[in-house]
């Protein structure tokens, strides 16, 4: 059953109908792993062991039956703590909301359950959050899946090193800047921001100017179009979503035709000046095999401006507004992170927000004319491989041995800008650097060519392929 771990769910879903294994056999073996897995990794805020066996032995009833089954029947999945599960605490990674019991799903996660998924828990998140490096006050660091001295990424550390870690095929993460992207490329694993209004996020509580995104995280392309398959299609209660009908997510990943006609644009840098070395040659590599993929390969030289403050802006509004409170009466119990960058943004005005919000409508428009001369643009998703464990939040990083300032700005350029702009972006691994971390490489298309970029995202897994290589993690798989 360990060896089934790194089963994809596509797989594995398929081996469930087919009664080649069984959907309480499956839960039973990933819970046990993820006990295992919590000194080490430290993954999950909440094991939700009683409701998955449950949800288990209800899959394997339908299975034994007849029933038709969904396409995700009996698949264990993990969801992010700040997404809503009903019966099942939803702590947004903070001691504040330590016993909040939501009553409803969230429409992503409802959507994957009909499809037959098995929630088996809540994965790890900064508070609220907010930090590209996951750890909070209610449950300390979750490190990553291949070093004990690096960060998972954040915000979505949690789902990314379960997934990394085989710890259930697949996860719900959310991505406000790169919260999916970050991790995936720190932890070797497919992140995939959709284009804005394609999967619903009902609970936000700006409806109209949303920048966080509920996303897929898994191992390979196929899984990733699968979740996207479930979860997307409009939902009344989230306006962005309205009229925008799902494309066939599934058939783009399926297409094994080569990327003949495909124009890709390759962009080292997106407003900072520094990046490590290996990133550089690993990306290089990953366009060459785009090159010999049939795509026709350019330099691209797009207009853009550099969105990182424009990004703290709204986003730090929008956390004043919707916490303020909170650290008004729960100051003391709350991550020093969190509070200082609140505090930080304690003086941005009315007008502050509205020029930010102007801004975000010019890099809108920046970002959709790069299209004009191609179809993807390909970029590192991060500077540099995943940073020190204890890394300082507020202190500079390390590329190639020289610091940079601006966590932020240095670290993850990258990903920022299409969480403001809409546009589908998706991580997947490229390689390793010299001490064997992953590298990823991302891919960004048009507002709503979702398909085109997951027929390019698996065109390259085919090519080559990474999911066979796994973190060394004695303490689930051995030596």
């Amino acid at each position: 059953m360990d060896e089934l771990a790194y089963c994809s769910a596509v797989d594995l879903a398929s081996m469930i109908r087919s009664k080649k294994v069984s959907p309480v056999e499956v839960a039973a073996a990933t819970l046990d792993r993820v006990k295992r897995s919590q000194p080490a990794l430290n993954a999950f805020i909440t094991i939700a062991e009683e409701e998955a066996m449950a949800a288990a032995r209800e899959a394997e009833r339908a299975v034994m039956s007849g029933a038709a089954p969904g396409p995700l029947h009996g698949v264990p999945f993990s969801v992010k703590d700040l997404v809503p599960t009903a019966g099942i605490r939803t702590t947004f990674g903070s001691l504040i909301f330590k016993d909040n019991v939501p009553t409803r799903d969230a429409t992503a996660v409802a959507r994957l359950k009909r499809a037959g998924a098995v929630l088996i828990g809540k994965t790890t998140t900064p508070e609220f959050g907010q930090q590209s490096l996951t750890e909070a006050p209610l449950f300390g660091r979750t490190r990553n899946a291949w070093s004990a001295e690096r960060t998972s990424g954040g915000s979505s550390g949690g789902a990314a090193v379960a997934v990394a870690a085989g710890l259930g095929p697949i996860a719900v993460a959310t991505d406000g800047g790169g919260s999916t992207r970050i991790p995936a490329s720190c932890n070797g694993v497919v992140g995939f921001k959709q284009s804005l209004g394609f999967v619903p996020q009902e609970y936000a509580q700006d409806g109209f100017g949303n920048i966080s995104y509920v996303t897929p995280m898994t191992r390979i392309v196929l899984d990733t179009a699968l979740m996207l398959q479930v979860m997307a299609g409009p939902d009344p209660a989230d306006p962005l979503t309205a009229g925008r009908a799902a494309p066939d997510f599934l058939a783009a990943a399926r297409d094994e035709s080569d990327l003949e006609g495909v124009r890709i644009a390759w962009r080292p840098r997106l407003g900072n000046s520094a990046v490590a070395a290996d990133v550089l040659a690993a990306c290089e590599a990953a366009m060459k095999t785009f090159s010999a993929l049939g795509a026709a390969v350019s330099e691209h030289r797009g207009e853009i401006e550099n969105p990182e403050r424009l990004w703290y802006v709204i986003n730090s509004a929008y956390r004043r507004a919707q916490y303020g409170d909170r650290v008004r009466d729960h100051r003391a119990i709350m991550c020093p992170t969190f509070r200082r960058q609140f505090d930080s943004a304690q003086n941005y005005s009315a007008a502050d927000l509205y020029e930010a919000i102007f801004a975000r409508t010019r890099l809108f428009r920046q970002v959709q004319s790069w299209f004009e001369t191609c179809d993807v643009v390909a970029m590192p998703t991060l500077s540099r491989t995943a940073l020190p464990i204890d890394q300082d939040f507020f202190g500079p990083i390390e590329i190639d041995g020289v610091p940079v300032p601006n966590l932020r700005a240095a670290w993850y350029p990258y990903t920022m800008p299409f969480n403001l702009t809409g546009n589908p972006a998706v991580s997947l691994p490229c390689g390793f650097d010299s001490a064997g971390l992953p590298i990823g490489i991302q891919l960004v298309g048009r507002c709503g060519a979702d398909v085109l970029l997951l027929k390019c995202a698996a065109a390259f897994e085919r090519a080559r392929p990474w999911a066979e290589r796994r973190p060394s993690l004695p303490e689930l798989d051995g030596e």
